[in-house]
């Protein structure tokens, strides 16, 4: 990494000149969103692309990582957070998919009467960005923006499942198959399998690989490119997702799932 960010120098030098302006403020941001377009960068790699000393970029990069909004990890490298979904999360009403989404949500709440979520792959965990809890007493809840690990997850693998292989295989060579239950898939090999007949069946299950007890059921969403970015699970405790009502809902929930990416201007089914 040996350029400049000149984008957003040239941004810092036409406002700087305002009265309102707070330069450092400005500079704090940009690195902010430096680290968000970058896995993790050291204080010499932010210095030489935000054309600063790297006095300056450790001391940015430190009060980053003191207010929660990035981290270091062994190497030095800084990366962001999920504090920053915090921010994000505040915006989430006017989040489009989520507006188109909901009577689909709702349809299939009303039908199944279990916990549906609506998750987004941000490249390495999938985050729920809205879900109806089921009214039940024993259920699972997760709260909305929390992220989970993608290759343990229906909606994370139905997503993973239609990935470009060029994308795939890297968010595969970055991965850590960390084991959360017995049933967690720990072999990178059987986990490209499972991906396989997901896109063949079109429905993922996590069969308690997460938690204990909880199993869900997930397909993807196709925006009008044909990518899968987003998806919809159900969950509910193993003792209700038996065999019969995981095929029922794998049934409902690819119908859905069609319905809604028609939605969203993907007209390939």
């Amino acid at each position: 990494m040996d350029f400049i960010d000149q984008d957003r120098e040239s941004v810092l030098m036409q406002s700087e000149d305002k009265y309102f302006f707070i330069r450092s403020l400005a500079k704090g941001l940009h690195i902010l969103e430096l680290l968000s377009d970058n896995e993790a960068l050291t204080v010499t790699q932010v210095a030489k692309i935000m054309n600063i000393n790297r006095a300056g970029s450790h001391r940015f990069l430190s009060t980053l990582k003191e207010l929660g909004y990035a981290d270091k990890d062994e190497s030095s490298r800084y990366y962001l957070t999920s504090k920053v979904i915090e921010l994000g999360m505040k915006v989430l009403d006017r989040f489009e998919i989520r507006k188109i989404a909901r009577p689909f949500l709702q349809e299939l709440s009303a039908k199944f009467n279990e916990t549906i979520n609506l998750g987004y792959f941000n490249g390495e965990e999938v985050l729920t960005i809205d879900k109806i809890d089921s009214t039940e007493i024993l259920r699972m809840d997760a709260g909305i923006g929390g992220g989970e690990p993608a290759y343990c997850t229906s909606l994370g693998k139905a997503i993973l499942a239609f990935l470009p292989d060029t994308q795939l295989e890297e968010y595969l060579q970055e991965l850590e198959l960390t084991p959360f239950t017995p049933n967690t898939v720990i072999s990178k090999d059987k986990l490209k399998e499972e991906l396989m007949h997901i896109k063949e069946n079109g429905c993922s299950i996590d069969d308690e690989e997460l938690s204990v007890g909880l199993r869900c059921v997930g397909a993807p969403l196709f925006n009008h490119s044909g990518q899968a970015l987003y998806a919809i699970s159900i969950s509910g405790p193993s003792i209700r997702m038996g065999s019969k009502r995981i095929e029922e809902i794998q049934r409902e929930l690819k119908k859905i799932c069609q319905s809604l990416s028609g939605k969203m201007g993907n007209h390939y089914f």
